[in-house]
């Protein structure tokens, strides 16, 4: 019985575990390449006002501005540093973030510990927000995005435990073979 306590996972053994390493590094990338798309409209193509006015009611509806004095003081100051208004400072943001995403997922698809580490504390520290987000406008799509998240600190977590027995040997890298129909 303690034989099958200390089994690990299927999806943690060999090439299992480099495809959703390999899919959750596209993943990030893609967001990546979502808010860099945002961030580079909201810089660089203002002159459309009804579209960016939307959006930016939508984006204070998603980060909970009229539920949090403390983000709304923030981002009024930052507002204030940058003297471009939401949209630039939103804009800064959204490129700065992609930056993060794309180092993660490029990171991660080369199977860099460095790069996983990162992934596990950048999308853990967004877990809090998510759940409040999830409490003041309950939706599936937030579900999702939030138990998305949580499955992949918990797989990124459990790759770095099942890995830290050889904490100074090099693990080798997996390659995973593609099957063409």
């Amino acid at each position: 019985m303690s034989h099958m306590a200390h089994r690990e996972p299927a999806i943690l053994q060999g090439a299992r575990r480099v495809r959703y390493l390999k899919l959750i590094a596209l993943f990030k990338i893609a967001k990546g390449a979502l808010l860099l798309l945002l961030g580079v409209s909201l810089l660089f193509l203002n002159a459309r006002t009804r579209w960016i006015d939307a959006l930016s009611n939508w984006i204070a509806d998603e980060i909970l501005l009229e539920h949090s004095k403390g983000i709304s003081y923030l981002l009024h100051k930052l507002q204030a540093v940058l003297a471009g208004g939401a949209l630039r400072a939103t804009g800064l943001l959204a490129l700065f973030y992609s930056a993060v995403l794309f180092t993660e997922g490029i990171g991660v698809y080369m199977q860099q510990r460095w790069a996983e580490l990162l992934m596990i504390f950048a999308t853990a520290s967004l877990i809090p927000i998510e759940v409040r987000h999830l409490w003041h406008r309950p939706g599936l799509v937030g579900a999702l995005i939030l138990l998305a998240n949580c499955f992949i600190v918990w797989f990124l977590y459990s790759v770095l435990k099942r890995d830290k027995a050889k904490p100074h040997v090099a693990q080798p890298r997996e390659l995973v073979e593609t099957v063409h129909k």
